[in-house]
């Protein structure tokens, strides 16, 4: 991760950066490394924004990071958003931080929700105008889920389902356990409208083993 340098980290909805990145983020942050987390939206059709809003920073504080930015659109219509316009705003943040490691969405969306797909556009965009080019990395899904059942279930993978690499195309994997695992637990659990109803249905041991692995590969190749 030393090579990760600065990070910025651009994500759609409060708790996609904890799910996708906590571990990662809690990590970097213990090392000294400068973080910066871009969140799209306030998380409104996935319930009270001022609560999301809230939440996410408790969650950001538990991982360390200490530097966060809304953009301040609707939750689910990224994708009518103009991608010049948004990217034009991403790459003055680029400018601005000029970090050596972006991380967000591949064109998957992780999960295929539209407005995830929608950052990963803007991204794209933003980091190829960059005047310095980042190293730009993606989270995807090892070939072997973590609790497959509990993915189906609960309909995780619903509107599409990510990336598959195998070990040898991932440029990072962690899997958290202990303290970092924990960190990343309870940043969760600061989530609590998210999070809650999926820990009291499936317990909080398998959950926690539900969110112990991130894997992250660069972009895909055509």
């Amino acid at each position: 991760m030393k090579h990760l340098g600065t990070v910025l980290m651009m994500w759609a909805h409060p708790d996609d950066e904890t799910y996708l990145a906590g571990g990662l983020s809690a990590a970097l942050t213990d090392a000294g490394h400068r973080v910066v987390c871009v969140t799209a939206t306030r998380g409104a059709a996935g319930g009270d924004a001022d609560v999301r809003s809230i939440e996410l920073e408790a969650a950001l504080t538990v991982l360390g990071v200490t530097e966060h930015h809304w953009l301040e659109y609707d939750d689910g219509a990224c994708a009518s958003v103009d991608p010049a316009e948004a990217a034009n705003r991403l790459g003055r943040l680029l400018d601005d931080v000029r970090p050596d490691t972006v991380i967000t969405f591949g064109q998957d969306g992780f999960t295929g929700h539209p407005d995830h797909r929608a950052v990963s556009e803007w991204t794209d965009r933003a980091v190829a105008g960059a005047r310095e080019k980042p190293l730009l990395l993606h989270p995807v899904a090892r070939s072997q889920p973590l609790d497959a059942d509990l993915d189906d279930n609960f309909n995780v993978f619903e509107l599409g389902r990510p990336r598959v690499c195998a070990d040898d195309e991932l440029a990072l994997l962690l899997e958290l356990e202990d303290e970092l695992l924990d960190r990343k637990v309870e940043a969760l659990l600061r989530q609590w409208s998210q999070t809650g109803g999926l820990v009291e249905a499936v317990g909080l041991d398998r959950y926690r083993t539900w969110v112990s692995q991130e894997a992250f590969a660069p972009p895909q190749t055509t």
